[in-house]
């Protein structure tokens, strides 16, 4: 009876580990595979990390496994030492790895988070490109306020050229991620984030809403293009053969909510259209401290001539 459970046990065993097994070969290890400078520091940053930690997981795992089989009821040859209390070189190892582990990662987490600084720009000998990037119920938009154009859930660079990210949002908060490249950054209303990336090899890769946003949070996700500079002047050409611009009139009909949104491209976009839309969300919160305060004379008391 025994040997049939126990022979039932590890058929579910490996039932469980098959169907493990197979999906996770459906995952993309994207972030094990960068494609960009910041998204590789970022790697060995997490597999650094996971190494130090596995220096005390690995070893208490084995000696659970080792204490429960040399010191089971059957053994009769294991030292019994009912009386045993304490040892020095034991709570040294214990309060000791530990410790070093923790001081390391300090270190090393200290020193990375200021190397990998989303506001901080990145060095290199080419000019970097800035990219408006504005969250929309549920599509991204891309305003190159230096090329004068903008599209619609695709996003294009040159290769080993960085990209100086400023993001909003015009609607519920979300967060900017291309998990090939590495960083994310959050798109607030009526604030701007800045995210620097880069890309060091071709490739088309996938970005997305990295937090929940509503009904199409899962469908709003756009392509980043990155290209050599005669993919990325190209492209650029085929966007400016769009007849479409971007003003604000077209805008609020490109801002109302939709769900997997095409690709759009506009040939002209309003150059003061990311700044308005900070100033728009901006106002009303002025406008909501303004009538708090109003309706509060205790706290319009407390702050004279801010009205």
């Amino acid at each position: 009876m025994a040997k049939g459970y126990a022979q039932a046990a590890r058929l579910v065993g490996l039932l469980v580990l098959g169907a493990v097994a197979l999906q996770l070969a459906g995952c993309d290890m994207v972030l094990f595979n960068p494609k960009g400078q910041v998204g590789l520091e970022q790697r060995n940053l997490i597999i650094l990390a996971t190494l130090l930690m596995l220096i005390v997981v690995i070893p208490v795992m084995v000696l659970a496994l080792v204490f429960s089989v040399h010191y089971r009821a059957s053994n009769l040859k294991a030292r019994y030492t009912p009386e045993w209390s304490h040892s020095r070189v034991i709570e040294c190892v214990v309060w000791g790895v530990p410790l070093v582990i923790i001081i390391v990662l300090g270190i090393v987490t200290w020193r990375s988070t200021h190397a990998l600084d989303p506001y901080r720009p990145l060095q290199s000998d080419a000019r970097p490109i800035q990219v408006q990037v504005i969250a929309i119920d549920w599509k991204w938009l891309f305003i190159y306020p230096e090329l004068g154009i903008a599209s619609v859930n695709e996003l294009a660079m040159p290769v080993d050229t960085p990209v100086d990210f400023r993001v909003t949002a015009d609607g519920a908060i979300t967060s900017f991620f291309i998990p090939a490249l590495g960083g994310q950054i959050y798109a607030m209303a009526g604030m701007q984030t800045q995210l620097h990336l880069i890309a060091n090899h071709r490739g088309s890769y996938t970005g997305i809403a990295a937090n929940y946003n509503g009904p199409g949070f899962s469908d709003m996700h756009f392509k980043a293009l990155a290209l050599d500079q005669a993919g990325f002047d190209a492209w650029v050409a085929k966007v400016r053969s769009s007849q479409r611009q971007l003003d604000q009139a077209s805008y609020t009909q490109l801002a109302r909510p939709s769900v997997a949104h095409p690709v759009e491209h506009y040939a002209a976009v309003d150059a003061q259209l990311f700044q308005k839309l900070i100033d728009k969300y901006q106002g009303v919160n002025r406008s909501r401290e303004v009538e708090r305060r109003l309706g509060d004379p205790q706290a319009a008391a407390q702050q004279p001539g801010k009205e």
